[in-house]
């Protein structure tokens, strides 16, 4: 038996991640409601730094980068 968090969005279950059943399966959910607005934010934004650091840092990416990503991804002009 495994455990699998979801969070419902007013009409269906959403998984927090992948689950690993046959389409058409039927499954019970307990309710057990938590606190998890701060603890999913808190565990998708630490996984996402943890990802972010196995990557290093592109020493050819632009100061500017965040501010200007449309410019350098799809060739907009520049904003002021």
């Amino acid at each position: 038996m495994s455990t699998i968090k979801a969070q419902f969005d007013g009409r269906v279950f959403v998984p927090e991640g992948p689950v690993d059943l046959p389409v058409g399966s039927w499954v019970e959910i307990p309710a057990k409601p938590t606190d998890t607005a701060s603890e999913l934010e808190q565990s998708s934004l630490s996984g996402l730094a943890s990802i972010a650091t196995m990557y290093p840092e592109n020493p050819d990416w632009p100061e500017d980068g965040a501010a200007q990503h449309d410019h350098y991804l799809r060739g907009t002009p520049k904003r002021s």
